[in-house]
């Protein structure tokens, strides 16, 4: 019986279940469907990425990949290698839901069954519930409920497989990437790779992660992104662990499924407000002659730490996660716009961009979100700078400007004769100020 395997978030040979069960199906067609419905709004970072990752597979898989309509293009593949049933593993976001149901109906009416196997996630979003069966809305017991659930061990690549090819099928693309932007490696082998030299060094992570100028971060997320290593994989190796690093590192592979749950349970929240009362706080108009939405954008502002990681966005595809939420705090809480304009130009830039960590992760910056830090924690760009970049490293490494030590001694607050010498602008606001500000339009949707 031939069968077809549909690749998507699982961009690795393996532990990849849904492989596994469609070859013991018989001789299998591996396929991978450039969606336009997602490859039209990704940013080229991710596209870029993404061809780059489908390249790697293709070195273990022979996989064919079709252009177009998935609802038609795998109906058309399974046709034309006579496959009886198509695997794939689950997709719990708004779209590759209703995509899925959509594929799975037109692939009943041709006789052809759907068997979904497993999930981009250890534990799939809404197997958890509380003891009155619904879902978490805090992590911390979320991530208890996880942890005790458990998941299955990691399984080994295919032997000796039987493959299925399409007669016709489109090259990869290669996308141009912006000028001076440089992408990870990708696939399955620089993932494993990655893990393995950040296993060397965990035991340092709890203590490292928040320093922006030091390599104390896994940068594990493009490849948990795409599939390229698999969290139960990285959970097996993290059980024998015992440092507090390790503990610290698996509960932020916790979060990342946290926020796949609530989105899987409220995926009007990919766009809108998950506490709904913070739509109605006054916010900026990005359009507005005075808006400083493009400034933040390019890393303009005039405070060093926000355009070091704005100018890091640009030239990496990725942004140290502290870093994230100290630029998401100033964009929402010192220039007053809506998350929504952050997580759309974060979406667009990284290689990372995965929707229900970086939609929850904005929205609990916001203060909207579960979890949400409370709206008056407003992050002073300047004194979280000098906690985490003491000696402003991180800075000098990303604002341009900044980097000579001799013609600007203090890189987290340049006087105004120094930004004038090196040609760095002033702050776009006063953050003492638009604290302040932020504050009153919040007790303003509280009165």
């Amino acid at each position: 019986m031939t069968s077809v395997m549909w690749f998507r978030r699982d961009l690795r040979a393996g532990d990849n279940p849904a492989l596994l069960r469609a070859l013991e199906d018989g001789p299998t067609l591996p396929l991978f469907v450039l969606d336009p419905a997602l490859w039209g709004p990704a940013g080229r970072p991710r596209q870029a990425y993404l061809a780059a990752s489908l390249r790697s597979l293709r070195r273990d898989v022979p996989l064919s990949v079709v252009h177009g309509d998935p609802v038609r293009r795998v109906v058309e593949a399974a046709r034309e290698v006579g496959a009886e049933s198509v695997h794939l593993a689950a997709d719990y976001g708004p779209y590759g839901a209703q995509r899925d149901q959509q594929v799975a109906d037109a692939l009943d009416d041709a006789g052809i069954s759907v068997v979904r196997t497993g999930s981009p996630y250890a534990v799939a979003p809404g197997r958890i519930t509380n003891g009155s069966g619904s879902p978490y809305k805090v992590y911390t017991p979320f991530s208890k409920a996880w942890a005790e659930h458990g998941w299955r061990d990691p399984v080994g690549p295919p032997k000796d497989p039987d493959w299925r090819h399409l007669k016709e099928t489109v090259d990869l693309p290669d996308p141009d990437l912006p000028d001076g932007l440089t992408l990870p490696e990708a696939g399955e082998a620089a993932a494993h790779q990655r893990w393995q030299e950040f296993l060397d060094r965990i035991e340092d992570y709890d203590d490292d992660r928040d320093k922006m100028g030091v390599d104390g971060t896994s940068r594990m997320s493009p490849h948990l992104k795409w599939g390229e290593i698999h969290p139960r994989t990285m959970l097996a190796d993290l059980a024998p662990l015992r440092s507090q690093g390790s503990r610290t590192y698996r509960k932020e592979l916790a979060w990342r499924e946290f926020y796949a749950d609530v989105l899987h349970h409220r995926p009007e929240s990919a766009r809108e407000y998950l506490r709904a009362e913070y739509a109605r706080m006054p916010y900026a108009d990005p359009d507005s002659p005075d808006s400083h939405l493009q400034a933040w954008q390019r890393g303009r502002t005039g405070f060093p730490i926000v355009d070091a990681g704005m100018r890091q966005l640009r030239a990496t595809g990725w942004m140290h996660n502290r870093v994230r939420m100290i630029v998401a705090s100033f964009l929402v809480k010192d220039l007053h716009l809506e998350w929504q304009h952050g997580a759309r130009h974060f979406m667009r830039w990284l290689v990372d961009g995965d929707l229900a960590s970086n939609q929850h992760g904005w929205q609990w910056t916001a203060g909207s979100g579960t979890d949400a830090a409370p709206y008056f924690r407003v992050f002073n760009p300047t004194s979280q700078g000098r906690r985490f970049d003491p000696p402003g490293g991180y800075i000098r490494q990303w604002v341009e400007e900044l980097a000579d030590p001799d013609r600007v001694p203090d890189p987290h607050e340049p006087g105004d004769d120094e930004r004038d010498l090196v040609g760095y602008p002033a702050a776009v606001v006063d953050h003492k100020a638009e604290r302040q500000e932020a504050l009153d339009r919040w007790q303003s949707i509280r009165d």
